[in-house]
């Protein structure tokens, strides 16, 4: 796994490159000091991971990310706990670590982005190119990120400026908006039916009309969703 890190924490480059160096399959091609230089180093490099720090002088993390045109996978290593949020609306983002950081955490992150190996066990110089769908999705609720499965989601639905994302145990309310939402789901399995809903396609029970039976709530299907909701059942004619 072809790695750089980027951060203007001395003590957290240290880290991070000793933990590096005890993972048989990363490999820590350059450290860097600030954004600006990276940018110029992955640009003209193979990088498949990058270690990034948020806050750093010229260029932030994100300005960073937002600069490249195909941005690496990030795992962010930050102090400040208060852009998980914003983190996560990156589609390159795969963790987000808050300093100080452990080695059993340090791990977690690393092995979300998978990796190949050959027969004999060594590491594979290339990743595999094929992403595998993350089943896990985090949202900010009272200032603590929490977990859910995707898989476990059935409905989720508008209430202004927030939604609420519904699942067999339990209900979330989260201040964002449909479209962000949407983003960070497989297609295969979610499919917007409404401008206030997007639906589990695997949940639904009856359809009947310009509605759908989830659980037990009704739920409407405007006109134009509905050619692509059929579309994407499987229909015996």
């Amino acid at each position: 796994m072809r790695s750089i890190i980027i951060d203007d924490d001395a003590l957290a480059r240290v880290v991070i490159e000793n933990y590096c160096s005890k993972l048989d399959y990363v490999s820590l091609m350059q450290v860097f000091d600030n954004a600006l230089d990276a940018i110029d180093f992955i640009n003209k490099n193979e990088v498949d991971l990058v270690f990034l720090d948020i806050h750093m002088p010229e260029l932030s993390g994100f300005d960073f990310i937002d600069s490249l045109n195909r941005p690496p996978k990030i795992v962010l290593t930050t102090s400040d706990e208060n852009f998980a949020l914003n983190a996560f609306e990156y589609k390159c983002i795969i963790d987000y670590l808050v300093k100080p950081i452990k080695l059993p955490r340090f791990i977690k992150a690393v092995t979300k982005l998978d990796y190949k190996k050959e027969v004999n066990g060594t590491q594979s110089a290339d990743l595999t190119k094929q992403e595998e769908e993350n089943n896990e999705l985090y949202v900010n609720i009272d200032r603590r990120l929490v977990k859910i499965l995707i898989s476990d989601i059935y409905l989720i639905e508008a209430k202004g400026d927030y939604i609420n994302i519904k699942t067999e145990s339990k209900n979330h309310i989260v201040h964002t908006t449909m479209k962000k939402i949407e983003e960070k789901l497989p297609n295969d399995l979610f499919l917007k039916i409404h401008r206030s809903y997007i639906i589990n396609l695997k949940q639904i029970i009856d359809i009947e009309d310009n509605s759908v039976l989830i659980k037990k709530e009704v739920i409407p299907v405007s006109r134009s969703n509905r050619p692509e909701l059929m579309k994407r059942l499987n229909l015996l004619n």
